[in-house]
């Protein structure tokens, strides 16, 4: 049976939506460790559609000279929830379907390994709604946007985690790796 690992680059505020703001901060190489570690032991890759359409384009023309973790992206099995079909097409990709929960289970119960997840917002509050995220990194960023949409939406649910790890990068991030806490 496979996990789900979701990675979110997110404000003090919990502000993930386009986050270009990132790039002030530049990309600590240990941070890219750290993702190498989450998608190291990845087998499959599930995305909501828009992020899809946003990392096709942006993905599957670079090489391993141009980005080490493009291999991973564009040789990985992947996997789109969303109600429309994408407008654009990446090799190695299966259409899911509007989100439901019972074919993300089949998925995860059919993957031996991680089945990674980077943005899709929607997608991940779904998931967690539905207690099938395994892994919950978040990478926060000190700044606080005041505006943007946010990973946990104002009146959703409240969700409890347990935390696993964490780091402190040197440009300022944090790392916070949550799974679920213990009923």
């Amino acid at each position: 049976m496979g996990t789900i690992a979701v990675h979110e680059f997110i404000s003090l505020d919990g502000v993930f939506e386009d986050p270009s703001w990132t790039f002030e901060y530049g990309f600590d190489p240990a941070m890219g460790e750290t993702l190498g570690g989450i998608t190291g032991g990845a087998q499959a890759i599930l995305l909501g559609r828009k992020t899809f359409e946003m990392f096709a384009p942006a993905w599957s023309t670079r090489t391993v000279e141009d980005d080490p973790g493009a291999p991973f992206f564009n040789d990985t099995a992947k996997y789109v929830v969303g109600s429309q079909e994408p407008s654009v097409e990446w090799s190695n990709s299966t259409r899911l379907g509007s989100y439901d929960a019972e074919a993300i289970k089949k998925l995860k119960d059919e993957t031996d390994g991680t089945i990674y997840i980077s943005g899709s917002g929607t997608l991940v509050r779904a998931l967690l709604t539905d207690g099938l995220v395994d892994d919950l990194h978040l990478f926060v960023y000190p700044v606080a946007l005041g505006k943007g949409e946010r990973l946990f939406a104002e009146g959703s649910d409240a969700t409890k985690l347990a935390l696993k790890e964490h780091e402190t990068y040197a440009n300022g991030v944090v790392h916070l790796a949550y799974g679920p806490a213990a009923n």
